[in-house]
C-alpha cells in the first residue's frame, strides 16, 4: 500500500532561516516569491536562464534538472528553483549568486541625493516656476450664531475667499470631517487643496480639512517605479527640500527580469494581481525608508507622483498589459487622471492624491517623459539625443521644438542578463577590467572589493573594449584561440576568457566571458545605436549632428564612456558633449510635485513626441546589423578616431609579437 503524500510541505531557506509551508507540487521559487526569499529569475520561471540555481542540501525534490546544471553540481543538490518540485520537507540554500544585495544602491542614492541638490525647490523659485500642485491654506471663521448660522462649507468657502482663493469643489470626506474640524480647532483650519492641471479650466478641490494651523507639514514624495529597481524622494513642498531618498529592488524581479517576461506572467491565473502587490510592497518599503530618514509620518504626506515605463505603470494601477506586446503594440492610456494613492495599496492616508506620468507609447513610458521634462530638453534650441540606458532602452531625439521617440530592443544584458555569469552590480560583480595584451592576464575590481561571483553591465563593458584592443577578440567579438595565454580556451559552451579561476571566486567555479555573452552584448548595443541612427535619419539628420547626448537610468550613471564609444554603444563625439543626469525619471517626479507649470508642459511632451516603432522601420534592420560589430562595420566613417586607436594597437603588438 502506497504512502500518502502530505498536503504541504515545509521549506527552510538559509541562510536566511527562513521557513515556509507550501502545498505538494509547488516549485522552490513559487515557495521563495510568497515567503520574501529572493531568488534571480531572468526568465520569469520559463527554465531558460538558469539564473535560479539554488542548493537542496536536506530533502528531495522532483525534476530542477537540466542542461545548464553539469553533473558536478547536480550532485551537490544545485537545482533550478523554478523547475525543481516538492514532494517533502527541504532545506535550501540560495547561494550568494543567486540573491540580491544592495551595496550598489548605496552609490545610486548617493547619485540621486546629489542631484537633488542641482534642480531643486530653491530654482524652480528664482525661475518664478514654484507653485506645488498641492497647496495648504489655513482659514480662521467667527463661530456661527444665531444671526449667522451658515453651513460649515460657507463658512469655510468665505474664508478661502478671503485668501484669495478661488473656484472650489470638496471632496466628500473632506465635507464629512469639516464640522469636527472647526470646533476642534477653536475654528481654525487647514485646508488640503489640489490644484487643477490647469486654472483655467479646473477648479480647485478640497480634499481635507484638519483642525488648527498645520501649514507648516506639507510633504510630497516623488516614486520612480522602475522595472529593477523602486525609488523615493520626500520633498517639503512649503521649502523645495528634498529631504530623503531611498530605494530597494523592485518585487517583480522574481517574476521576470524585464517587461516582457512579466507580460507574460501577468497573463497567468493571479498573475496580474501578484505583480501589482509586489510593485506596490516594495515602494511601501521605501516610503517607509524615506519617512523613518526624515523623522514624519507616513500620514503627513500629502501628494505622491510615480514615474515609470508604461508596463510598469499599468501593472501597478492593475490594467491588463497584454495588448503592450501584440502589434500594433497599444497602451491602455495616454494620461491617467489623479488616483487615490490607498485604492491602489499604497500606505498613505485616503486623502493622497497619485500623479501618474503619462506614456509617450507602449514601451516609451512616463519614466522617459519624466526625464526629458526634467532636463529641460523640450526648451532647448540644441539637438538633443536622450538616452535612458537600463532593463529597457529608450531613446528620444529633438529639440524645443520637434521630438522623436523609439524603444530599442536591447535586452537585459546591460543588467546582466543573458550572460552566463551575468548579475546586477552588487557586492562581488565585476565592474572594472583591464588585461596584459601580451600576457592575457587580467586586472580586476569588484563591486565592494569582494571575491568576484559574476560580471555586471560596466563591467561587461569595459572587459569587451579591452579585449578588443588587446587583440583577444576581434571586431566580431570573436576569440583568437592561438593567444597564448590560458585564459583564452575552448569551455563548454564554446571559446571563452576565464576572468577568474575557481579558488579566486566566491562561487567556487572559473568565471568566464563566452562568445555567446559577447554576442548578447552586441546586439544589446546594436539595438541601441541603430536605434539613434534610426530615428535621426527619419527627420533627415545624422550622429554627427548631434550637439549633446544626455545619459539617464541607474546604467548611464555608471557608464565610462571612452569604453561605451570603444565598442560602439555610443556615438563617437567629444566627451564634453555627454551629460550624465542619474534618475532622470525620479528628477521629473519631483519637479513636478513641486510646480504644477512643469506639470502642464508634461502633457505638451507627450503631445509633441513621435513614436517610431522601429521594428517597422524600413532602414532599421540595416541600421542594427551593421551595429553587429565593434564598433561599427562603417567605423571608419562613425568611429573614425576610434578606428585608428585600433589600427594603432593591433600594429604595436605586431611589432611586439
Amino acid at each position: 500500500m502506497s504512502q500518502e503524500q502530505p498536503a504541504s510541505v515545509k521549506v527552510r531557506f538559509e541562510p536566511f532561516n527562513i521557513v515556509a509551508q507550501a502545498p505538494v507540487g509547488s516549485t522552490i521559487l513559487d515557495v521563495a516569491l510568497e515567503a520574501g526569499v529572493h531568488i534571480n529569475a531572468s526568465c520569469g520561471g520559463e527554465g531558460v536562464c538558469g539564473k535560479c540555481r539554488v542548493i537542496v542540501e536536506e530533502g528531495e525534490v522532483r525534476g530542477g534538472l537540466t542542461e545548464k546544471i553539469n553533473p558536478q553540481d547536480a550532485a551537490k543538490g544545485v537545482r533550478q528553483a523554478c523547475l525543481a518540485e516538492l514532494t517533502g520537507d527541504v532545506v535550501v540554500r540560495v547561494p550568494v549568486e543567486s540573491s540580491l544585495d544592495k551595496v550598489a544602491l548605496k552609490a545610486l542614492a548617493a547619485g540621486s541625493a546629489q542631484q537633488a541638490t542641482l534642480i531643486g525647490g530653491e530654482d524652480l523659485k528664482q525661475e518664478g516656476r514654484f507653485d506645488p500642485a498641492l497647496a495648504k491654506v489655513t482659514v480662521r471663521a467667527n463661530p456661527p450664531t444665531l444671526e449667522d448660522n451658515r453651513n460649515d462649507v460657507a463658512r469655510l468657502l468665505a474664508g478661502l475667499r478671503e485668501k484669495g482663493e478661488r473656484g472650489f469643489s470638496f471632496a466628500f470626506e473632506a465635507i464629512r470631517d469639516l464640522p469636527e474640524a472647526w470646533r476642534r480647532g477653536e475654528w481654525q483650519v487647514t485646508t488640503t487643496i489640489m490644484r487643477p492641471v490647469r486654472r483655467k479650466y479646473g477648479r480647485n478641490q478640497v480634499i481635507r480639512v484638519e483642525p488648527g494651523d498645520t501649514s507648516a507639514s506639507n510633504l510630497a514624495v516623488a516614486i520612480d517605479l522602475g522595472t529593477t529597481t523602486v525609488w523615493a524622494q520626500l520633498i517639503d513642498l512649503n521649502s523645495g527640500q528634498v529631504l530623503a531618498t531611498e530605494g530597494d529592488f523592485n518585487g517583480q524581479i522574481g517574476y521576470g527580469e524585464d517587461v516582457i517576461s512579466r507580460i507574460v506572467y501577468a497573463g497567468k491565473p493571479g498573475g496580474l494581481k501578484r505583480l501589482g502587490e509586489a510593485a506596490c510592497g516594495s515602494i511601501n518599503e521605501v516610503l517607509k525608508a524615506v519617512a523613518r530618514k526624515a523623522g514624519v509620518e507616513l500620514t503627513d504626506i500629502n501628494l505622491a507622483t510615480l514615474a515609470g515605463n508604461t508596463t510598469m505603470t499599468q501593472l501597478f494601477l492593475g490594467v491588463e498589459p497584454k495588448y503592450i506586446r501584440l502589434e500594433p503594440y497599444v497602451p491602455a492610456a495616454a494620461y491617467y487622471p489623479p488616483l487615490r494613492a490607498s485604492q491602489f495599496g499604497l500606505a498613505l492616508a485616503d486623502h493622497v492624491r497619485l500623479l501618474v506620468f503619462p506614456a509617450a507609447a507602449s514601451y516609451v513610458g512616463g519614466d522617459v517623459v519624466a526625464g526629458v521634462m526634467g532636463v529641460g530638453m523640450h526648451k532647448d534650441e540644441r539637438l538633443t539625443l536622450f538616452i535612458d540606458l537600463g532593463t529597457n532602452g529608450e531613446v528620444v531625439v529633438g529639440n524645443r521644438d520637434w521630438m522623436a521617440c523609439a524603444a530599442a530592443s536591447a535586452g537585459p544584458a546591460f543588467e546582466g542578463g543573458g550572460i552566463k555569469f551575468g548579475m546586477r552590480a552588487s557586492k562581488g560583480a565585476i565592474e572594472n577590467f583591464s588585461v596584459n595584451p601580451i600576457s592575457g592576464e587580467p586586472a580586476i575590481v569588484t563591486v565592494g572589493k569582494a571575491k568576484p561571483r559574476g560580471i555586471c553591465g560596466s563591467g561587461l563593458i569595459a572587459t569587451v573594449a579591452a579585449l578588443l584592443m588587446a587583440g583577444i577578440i576581434d571586431e566580431r567579438g570573436h576569440y583568437n584561440l592561438d593567444h597564448k595565454s590560458d585564459r583564452v580556451r575552448s569551455g563548454e559552451d564554446g571559446p571563452e576568457y576565464v576572468l577568474a579561476w575557481a579558488e579566486d571566486t566566491s562561487i567556487g567555479r572559473d568565471i568566464a566571458l563566452t562568445e555567446t555573452d559577447i554576442d548578447n552584448l552586441l546586439r544589446a548595443k546594436g539595438a541601441m545605436y541603430a536605434a539613434y541612427m534610426t530615428l535621426l535619419e527619419g527627420v533627415g539628420l545624422s550622429i554627427h549632428d548631434l550637439e549633446r547626448v544626455i545619459l539617464a537610468g541607474g546604467f548611464g550613471q555608471s557608464i565610462n564612456l571612452e569604453r561605451a564609444i570603444l565598442i560602439g554603444l555610443l556615438p563617437e563625439l567629444p566627451l564634453e558633449k555627454f551629460i550624465f543626469v542619474g534618475n532622470g525619471s525620479l528628477l521629473g517626479a519631483r519637479l513636478v510635485a513641486m510646480s504644477n507649470q512643469l506639470r502642464t508642459e508634461v502633457g505638451d511632451i507627450v503631445d509633441k513626441m513621435t513614436n517610431f516603432e522601429l521594428s517597422v522601420a524600413p532602414n532599421y534592420m540595416g541600421n542594427y546589423t551593421g551595429s553587429l560589430f565593434l564598433p561599427h562595420t562603417e567605423g571608419s566613417r562613425l568611429f573614425p578616431q576610434t578606428w585608428s586607436r585600433l589600427a594603432e594597437a593591433r600594429q604595436a603588438m605586431k611589432q611586439v609579437g
